[in-house]
């Protein structure tokens, strides 16, 4: 069974190190974590060597063939290695998968391998992995969801020597809004101002609302993404709200529109697609929709016509006449009717309004 981060972290520091680890997961935060806890295990083991592998950084993937006689060759420094295996797609290949597997078919008793993914699903496991698993650990850093967000946040006040109230968990969750390295910096911040608590751990320093709010910085995540994403999942409230960060961050509208427009194009194509009866799973492989985006596209689909995403297509043009200055009106407003009728059908209306 998987681990969570946190769940390995605690084994590390209860136990001998394992032949080989797996840390992946798409909230970088919880996966460096939990690496740099293999890492420091393997310091405190004597582990002073260290080699990394790694796909990109100018090669499409990682020297197999290096790492495969690195495995097989004595170390020249120290009696036991640790062994880094980057891997930021989460697939190995025909080739590194074999390498993989026959490291632990029989693996080194001087060598710790670690390897680290930065995107993961269900469908990202196989053999490799699988053996992975049984010589060691897995853990997988799974996207904290906004519900589970005041939790993660509670629980890590909490380890850091605090005592929040429910109002404090509250206002941190909304002004880091899903941004898990905002939330673990402004909490670092917390344990500077209040060393004493962190220190004593007993009970913890009690954290108020309004302690908070002269304190916390606004990191919300307000970018483009975030934006299509409450859109297309019909968050109308939420879609002003980012509208008016990205506008007082000093965002240009035709910045913004690039990603727009393409998104509005795939969800036009793929409505053609679904009004005749066509293959929608094949649509959106075609449209490069992975897996963990289909409910979002599915939902915004089920909003509207093939005839209501021309209408905002069209509206996007307008926007982007208005923000270079031939056409009448404010950019921004007429952005905000655009991403507001994607996010709410009733909200089509606004569009005739220009």
């Amino acid at each position: 069974m998987d681990l969570s981060p946190e769940q390995l972290v605690t084994q590390l520091g209860s136990g001998p190190l394992l032949p080989a680890y797996l840390v992946a997961g798409a909230e970088p935060l919880l996966v460096l974590e939990a690496a740099d806890g293999v890492r420091a295990a393997a310091k405190r083991d004597g582990i002073a060597e260290r080699e990394v592998f790694e796909a990109g950084a100018g090669q499409r993937e990682p020297d197999w063939d290096g790492m495969s006689a690195t495995f097989g060759a004595p170390s020249l420094f120290a009696t036991r290695r640790l062994v880094e295996l980057r891997l930021p797609t989460g697939k190995p290949g025909k080739e590194g998968a074999k390498v993989i597997s026959a490291f632990c078919a029989d693996p080194p008793r001087d060598v710790v391998l670690l390897v680290t993914c930065d995107d993961w699903s269900r469908s990202h496991g196989g053999d490799w992995s699988q053996a992975l698993g049984r010589i060691g650990r897995v853990a997988v850093a799974w996207p904290v969801k906004p519900h589970e967000l005041p939790t993660w946040i509670d629980r890590r006040l909490r380890s850091r020597g605090f005592a929040p109230d429910r109002d404090a968990v509250a206002y941190l969750a909304e002004r880091v809004e899903g941004n898990l390295l905002a939330a673990a910096q402004e909490i670092e911040k917390l344990v500077l101002l209040f060393r004493d608590a962190a220190e004593t751990g007993r009970g913890g320093r009690p954290l108020t609302l309004e302690t908070l709010r002269s304190l916390v910085a606004d990191a919300s995540r307000y970018d483009v993404f975030r934006l299509l994403d409450a859109a297309m999942n019909g968050q109308p409230a939420l879609v002003v709200r980012i509208l008016a960060g990205l506008r007082a961050e000093g965002d240009a509208v035709p910045a913004l529109l690039g990603m727009i427009v393409m998104e509005l194009q795939r969800g036009a194509a793929l409505a053609q697609v679904q009004a005749k009866g066509g293959n929608i799973v094949a649509a959106f492989k075609a449209q490069r929709v992975w897996d963990a985006k289909q409910p979002m596209y599915r939902r915004a689909l089920q909003r509207h016509s093939p005839q209501a995403w021309e209408a905002m297509l069209v509206q996007a043009g307008l926007v982007d006449r208005i923000a270079k200055g031939r056409a009448p009106g404010d950019a921004w407003v007429a952005l905000e009717r655009l991403m507001v009728a994607l996010a709410e059908r009733g909200a089509l209306r606004l569009l005739a309004t220009g």
